[in-house]
């Protein structure tokens, strides 16, 4: 256990069991570090300089901190002299702690390497590099210019990541700087990867780029990232994609209709470039244009998930929600890679009493139902292709999606019915010159024996396959992994809890009015038919796909459904089903004038559930019930702040805000830029300009401690020139 004076005042930091532990262990890691990689680690050694007092070791990360050199960090390191906790007295005779030295560690995503400065205090600064095999070299100056790009990379892309302790560019110069390194290297701007939904990382597609983007992005500040672009254009034509998306950003249209016209000449096969332009006729009401645009990029790039991913996005536009789903189903599904996470412990701060005590309480629990949704848990492409199902769920609704899905898909009912018509057509065969309308043994589809005519029975077996009622042997549901997967059932208030219970009998008694508990209910009623496992299962054999006279329908027109769709449809239910029970359970409530009651965890569970489904004003209530409860989050804070902003309420954005900066700061989060406070703020900007937030900041006599972080927000505006900072 570390001595309390030991500690730093304002730094979340770990202490070691064994001395240096945490630099063996990163040591060891390297090699498992993907693209950008961790935040930077810096290890500290304190000691009381007394003879036999033992020395403690402790460490702790963060990420945008200077590192184009190696006195810059060690400047970061010898700050933190002044950060030791002073609890002595003057009539105490407690140790005093004082750092003795300390290594700064930081990943260079470019050449893979870890760039370390060991600080001595007193004493001398020693830089050197680390390899994937635990190999010192020395450091050079173009591998302190990567280190120093990829530091920046990180504390933008993983802005919104609350595990993420971020120190942003402050001024102008940093800017600068950023800029020079960005132009440097963005030739080799692949070499540090790219979002998960990028399957090859190129020259405008990567990490670099992305960065580059998002930070000049949200601010509304593209001048300066087009200028970066124009110049690196002459020397790459596909740049001109970015620079045109920068144009468009700086509502320069007219130049950014330029710029790709002349592109197109020179690099006609960029699906960046169609995608720009296709994005660029979707917002001027045109997604018939932009769709031969986005079928081109397809041709261009058919690996690349994104390209399928907008055919799918103005399929969808253009109401044609059959091809929609073909398109889906089309999608290039590639594994998810986490980023480099690191276990981050931070030292709860208070400032002022607006937040709720951070202890375990009733409102941290939920209904295991909730809790088990697997939509939550999807990443990467398979996140994003749900995010378009249900948006097709949204337009079309649940019914309709079936009816859709069994039209363009081969159904496994129809497979197994198609399976057994092929077995009885054998038996026919092999009875060589039998008439056929003698009497035969038949296998019917559902497993069932009879004696009879084979073509009627062929026949009816086809009907009944299609048309008829089922079968008692039929009606019963296959279960796999623990779901119904071959028949959804009608969707009704479980029993998996005592107010379901009661609602349901209270339906059966005609106590609840029928058109309101079912208002939101739209997928009552609905069956669901497994497709064939396309994965797994063998492709249906020529002769059972052929058009045969004595078959009433057949599978020429239709697809085998993927495996992944066919389970992101069971998770479409899953959703669906609990969002059904929650819709009906509040109108039940409000016809018997009784509160509705749920813990802060499930309101919070449930306005995500809400915005995945798309039904953003219930989503909006769960999130504020929420914040009635004493729940710690700051999710329901954030999302809020979204909408309130998006909304242009200015009151109710800044209030959400500064609840937001109270948990950030609570959690050593002390970022000003990229941040989504940042972003709404200056979003209201745009409208009101940034006089008019401050003035009402001013007008809610905010303590001094958040009213000055709330004013930083505007001072980054007022220093960058942020559209609305002179009005």
């Amino acid at each position: 256990m570390a001595d309390a004076t030991a500690s730093f005042k304002d730094v979340p930091e770990l202490f070691e069991v064994e001395l240096g532990e945490a630099l063996t262990a990163r040591t060891e890691s390297l090699a498992t570090f993907r693209e950008l990689g961790p935040p930077d680690l810096c290890h500290i050694v304190k000691s009381t300089g007394r003879t036999g007092q033992r020395d403690i070791g402790s460490y702790h990360f963060v990420s945008g901190v200077d590192a184009s050199s190696s006195a810059s960090l060690a400047a970061y390191i010898n700050s933190l002299t002044y950060s030791i906790e002073d609890n002595s007295a003057w009539f105490s005779k407690s140790t005093a702690w004082k750092v003795r030295n300390g290594c700064y560690c930081c990943f260079n995503a470019f050449s893979r390497v870890d760039i370390r400065v060991d600080v001595k205090i007193p004493g001398g600064v020693v830089a050197y590099v680390v390899d994937l095999r635990g190999e010192r070299h020395e450091a050079t100056p173009e591998m302190w210019q990567e280190t120093y790009l990829s530091a920046l990379l990180r504390a933008i892309l993983y802005s919104d990541d609350p595990t993420y302790c971020l120190i942003p560019i402050t001024t102008i110069e940093g800017e600068l700087r950023f800029l020079q390194a960005a132009e440097a290297l963005f030739m080799k701007g692949w070499q540090v990867g790219s979002d998960p939904e990028i399957q090859v990382a190129t020259v405008v597609s990567n990490h670099l780029t992305a960065g580059v983007m998002k930070y000049f992005s949200d601010s509304g500040r593209c001048q300066p990232a087009a200028n970066l672009f124009e110049k690196l254009a002459a020397r790459e034509p596909e740049i001109a994609s970015l620079l045109a998306r920068s144009y468009i950003g700086m509502n320069e249209e007219v130049k950014a209709v330029q710029i790709m016209s002349a592109a197109m000449k020179h690099t006609p096969h960029s699906y960046t470039l169609l995608h720009v332009q296709s994005d660029f006729l979707r917002s001027k009401g045109r997604p018939d244009w932009a769709l031969k645009l986005a079928r081109e990029a397809v041709n261009c790039a058919p690996s690349e998930f994104v390209t399928w991913e907008k055919l799918t996005e103005l399929y969808i536009d253009i109401k044609d929600y059959e091809s929609a789903l073909l398109t889906l189903n089309s999608c290039p599904m590639f594994t998810f890679n986490g980023r480099d996470a690191h276990l981050h412990l931070p030292f709860q701060r208070q400032i002022g009493d607006i937040l709720p005590e951070k202890i375990k309480s009733d409102d941290d629990v939920a209904d295991p139902a909730l809790l088990r949704l697997p939509a939550p848990g999807l990443r990467g492409t398979w996140a994003r292709a749900y995010s378009l199902l249900t948006r097709l769920v949204s337009d079309i609704g649940w019914d309709e999606l079936l009816k859709t899905r069994s039209v363009v898909f081969v159904m496994e009912e129809e497979y197994r019915m198609q399976k057994a018509q092929a077995d009885i057509q054998k038996v026919v065969t092999t009875n060589g010159g039998r008439d056929v309308n003698k009497d035969v043994t038949v296998i019917h589809e559902d497993g069932s024996v009879t004696a009879g005519s084979a073509t009627l029975a062929d026949d009816d077996a086809s009907t009944r396959g299609m048309s008829s009622p089922l079968s008692e042997s039929e009606s019963k549901p296959e279960i796999e992994n623990g779901l119904n997967v071959s028949a959804i059932p009608i969707i009704r208030v479980s029993s998996e809890s005592d107010t379901e219970r009661e609602i349901a009998e209270s339906t059966r008694n005609g106590i609840a009015e029928q058109d309101e508990a079912t208002e939101s209910a739209s997928v009552q009623g609905m069956t669901l038919e497994k497709p064939v496992q396309a994965a797994a299962g063998e492709e249906p054999e020529p002769s059972q796909l052929s058009n045969s006279s004595q078959e009433t329908f057949s599978f020429t027109n239709k697809r085998l459904c993927e495996r992944w769709l066919d389970n992101l449809f069971m998770v479409l239910y899953e959703d669906l089903r609990v969002w059904t029970i929650f819709r009906a359970e509040v109108a039940h409530f409000k016809t018997q004038h009784v509160a509705y009651r749920k813990t802060g965890l499930e309101w919070e569970i449930l306005g995500d559930l809400g915005i995945r489904l798309h039904h953003k004003e219930e989503a909006k209530e769960a999130y504020q019930r929420c914040l009635d409860t004493s729940r710690y989050s700051q999710k329901p804070w954030a999302k809020l702040l979204e909408m309130y902003a998006e909304e242009g309420d200015i009151t109710r954005t800044i209030q959400a805000a500064i609840r937001v900066a109270a948990y950030q700061y609570a959690d050593y989060t002390e970022m000003t830029y990229p941040t989504l406070i940042a972003r709404c703020f200056f979003k209201l900007g745009q409208i009101h300009g940034h006089a008019k937030i401050s003035f009402t900041l001013l007008s809610m006599g905010l303590p001094d401690p958040i009213l000055k972080i709330m004013d930083s927000y505007l001072q980054y505006g007022k220093t960058f020139k942020v559209e609305g900072y002179d009005f």
